[in-house]
């Protein structure tokens, strides 16, 4: 008697079409429009096109921040296909070497470039806190992620990187936050472009963009990881 293999293909048995994971194209799309937006004007050396000013007597503040911008833009890049199913389950061997660039040119000096130049930020001691705790975070969960995927422990390393994920992401929510915010509390015939650093409001919508924008994402993140933990209980 003839039989038929109805057995999947071992090239089709993880790959996860584009559609199940409709977000992941618009993702890119962001992402890429908000680094082609703010990366550029790192790149031409040129201090007075950076739009946060250098504290006064730290005149390496433009440099470091610079160097961590190119530093999050690797990340940003590396991640938008760490996240993407289809390329992990068909490109294993990529996925580790992204994944290796990811944390250590990316994530641990970008994080660690964030914490310093986040703790003499000039718009306040409100954000100084949170960019150091942003960037604090951002660091403990990727290098956890990263042991865990060392030791083969592929469940935890999922759920710390994608920890990660969010908040390597969140800096384009924080400034959409704070330019909503700057909108609401700027309003008339005031012109926010003459403001001084040390306006009470300049220094309110900073930081409500900050604190909401990385602490929504690690909201957002903990309520997926707690959504699939569910489903896979059911």
């Amino acid at each position: 008697m003839t039989s038929v293999d109805t057995r999947p293909e071992a090239g089709n048995k993880t790959r996860t079409p584009l559609l199940r994971r409709p977000w992941i194209g618009p993702l890119m799309l962001i992402a890429a429009a908000f680094m082609a937006y703010s990366v550029p004007r790192y790149l031409t050396l040129d201090p007075a096109r950076t739009n946060v000013p250098a504290p006064e007597g730290f005149p390496q503040h433009y440099w470091l921040l610079s160097a961590h911008v190119v530093f999050g833009t690797v990340a940003m890049t590396t991640a938008c296909f760490q996240i993407w199913p289809a390329f992990r389950n068909r490109y294993p061997r990529a996925h580790r070497i992204m994944g290796r660039l990811y944390v250590l040119a990316g994530v641990v000096p970008g994080a660690l470039l964030a914490v310093t130049v986040g703790a003499v930020s000039p718009f306040g001691p409100v954000v100084r806190v949170a960019n150091v705790l942003m960037g604090l975070i951002w660091l403990a969960v990727t290098i956890a992620g990263f042991r865990a995927a060392r030791a083969r422990r592929l469940g935890d390393h999922r759920r710390w990187m994608i920890r990660g994920f969010a908040l390597t992401f969140a800096i384009i929510t924080t400034r959409f936050l704070g330019v909503v915010a700057a909108i609401a509390l700027y309003s008339g015939d005031e012109d926010l472009a003459t403001a001084s650093l040390s306006d009470v409001r300049v220094q309110t919508f900073t930081a409500i963009g900050v604190w909401v924008g990385f602490t929504l994402h690690l909201a957002l993140a903990q309520l997926w990881l707690d959504r699939r933990n569910r489903r896979r209980a059911r």
